[in-house]
């Protein structure tokens, strides 16, 4: 009987005779220069002269007319009894066409371009000194999946050949693969499940069915004549509608009344709940332009609100903001940018502002990866940084593209990429690079960090903190309040009614709650 592959019974190999020792009492004798058990089946070759064979003691004794017991990760047979029963094997052993490479102290890894898969039916196995011992710049466990991620009947080879070498901490650190799942390639374009352009608005205030300005006009115009002002009313009709419809209500009021609804809100309003309620009636986008006009009007210049509203806006939200800016102030928006900002953080605005950004709902792989290695090669692998590349990659891929691009970072690297951020920039460059990172991963939990800042310490930015509910309170309120409790412990309600007080509180909190 002869096994599949190997020579007839007791021929041998070269080096290794083919006579079995007289009074053996092993099934499989364990002596050197290679013997032949007693069933006939040759040492395979994966094991080079003088190595220990199979071990003395195995949990599947070989049985007449049968394969003799498998190592974990070695070439498994291709028919018989155990191709057709696998459960027959150790539970370590992986059914792989190459044995595993990272397993310690049986094949020792071949350095890369040193071996063509085609010379040997075991790729990994440990032949005579023309190869060269393991370099130490590759580490026996690997960094990158050697499952899934790569075709099948090919060998596993690293997808970012020349990183592990010189890379984060010279290899020596690697990422937890638990927390990002391998990606099966090749695959160009998948779709990624839980991306921001697919996830649903989660809003507090919502359109009133059914919906009457009239009615509301003429409860507003009633809130507002004779002695004294019915702040109530004018709550629970404005708090409870969306800007489409309080634009509206403003139409009906000056077609029945023949005044301006805004200009007798603030003749009898005053303070923040003025601010507050001015806010809800003017229109979304006239209002950010007027945020941003005011951000950099006068002495100095408010980047923070700039960030805000242009690093996490949409393509459509920056064009419709900037034809708002051009019609309320003949004005364009990127010239005023440019004026009021410099070096790479007024070149990231002046890209933002072309409103190009590639929106696709689909992710490719290879782009992302390719991409991770540039960022990586434009930062962390060379003195300085090459801030285009970052600019080019962050203001020009969509959303969820992006967030491939930062898991392939982290799989490189095992560094997150907002850190990342923080080490290679500063200044208003970082700040602006980081509400694009946080807002690819979580746009909710950037603005709850926002409406926490606006509130903590001594005293309130009311201007923040109107600015963010009366525009997100259409959009994703019910989520920032969500963010909010996971983040801080305490409900966003709560903390707007320790720092407001009066109707301004009774507003917001209105706004909020929905």
């Amino acid at each position: 009987m002869s096994y599949p592959g190997y020579p007839p019974n007791n021929q041998g190999f070269p080096g290794h005779p083919g006579v079995q020792q007289p009074g053996s009492q092993l099934p499989y004798p364990q002596c050197p220069g290679g013997n032949v058990g007693q069933q006939g089946y040759p040492m395979p070759s994966a094991y080079p002269p003088g190595q220990p064979s199979y071990p003395q003691q195995s949990p599947y004794p070989p049985q007449v007319g049968q394969y003799p017991p498998q190592q974990p990760g070695q070439f498994l047979p291709q028919s018989g009894p155990y191709a057709q029963n696998p459960s027959m094997y150790p539970s370590s052993a992986v059914p792989s066409q190459y044995p595993s490479s990272n397993v310690a102290g049986q094949y020792p890894s071949i350095v890369p371009g040193q071996f063509s898969s085609q010379a040997s039916p075991y790729p990994n196995a440990q032949l005579p000194s023309v190869y060269a011992p393991q370099s130490a710049a590759y580490p026996t466990q690997s960094a990158y999946p050697t499952q899934s991620a790569y075709p099948p009947n090919q060998p596993a080879t690293s997808v970012y050949p020349n990183m592990t070498a010189g890379g984060y901490d010279g290899g020596s650190r690697v990422p937890p693969q638990a927390a990002y799942p391998p990606v099966s390639t090749p695959a160009h374009y998948q779709p990624l499940s839980s991306s921001p352009a697919q996830k649903k608005s989660n809003p507090t205030v919502r359109p009133v069915t059914p919906f009457d300005p009239r009615r509301d006009a003429e409860i507003l115009r009633k809130a507002m004549k004779g002695f004294g002002t019915d702040e109530k009313s004018i709550i629970q009709v404005l708090a409870h509608r969306v800007n489409s419809q309080r634009q509206e209500i403003a139409i009906q009021f000056k077609t029945m009344f023949g005044k301006d609804l805004i200009s007798d809100l603030k003749s009898e309003l005053s303070g923040k709940f003025e601010d507050l309620v001015v806010a809800l009636m003017t229109p979304t986008y006239d209002f950010l332009a007027k945020e941003i006009y005011n951000a950099i009007d006068g002495i100095g210049t408010n980047e923070e609100t700039i960030i805000e509203i242009i690093c996490t806006a949409s393509n459509a939200e920056i064009n419709n903001i900037k034809m708002a800016y051009h019609k309320l102030f003949g004005k364009d928006l990127e010239k005023e940018l440019m004026g009021e900002t410099s070096g790479t953080f007024r070149r990231l605005l002046v890209s933002l502002c072309q409103g190009q950004r590639n929106e696709n709902t689909f992710v490719d792989v290879a782009s992302a990866q390719a991409d991770a290695q540039n960022l990586l090669q434009a930062g962390e692998l060379q003195f300085g940084t090459d801030e285009s590349t970052f600019n080019m990659i962050l203001c020009s891929r969509s959303f969820c593209q992006l967030q491939q691009v930062f898991l392939e970072y982290h799989r490189l690297t095992g560094r997150d990429f907002e850190d990342v951020i923080k080490s290679e920039f500063s200044g208003d460059i970082e700040n602006g690079l980081r509400a694009i990172v946080k807002s690819v991963r979580d746009k909710s939990s950037y603005f709850a960090k926002r409406l926490h800042e606006s509130m903590a310490g001594f005293g309130t930015n009311d201007k923040s903190l109107i600015r963010i509910v009366a525009t997100r309170c259409e959009i994703d309120m019910v989520d920032i309040k969500n963010a909010y409790m996971s983040m801080y412990g305490k409900s966003l309600e709560a903390d707007i009614a320790d720092d407001t007080s009066g109707d301004y509180k009774k507003c917001l909190t209105a706004l909020v709650v929905g």
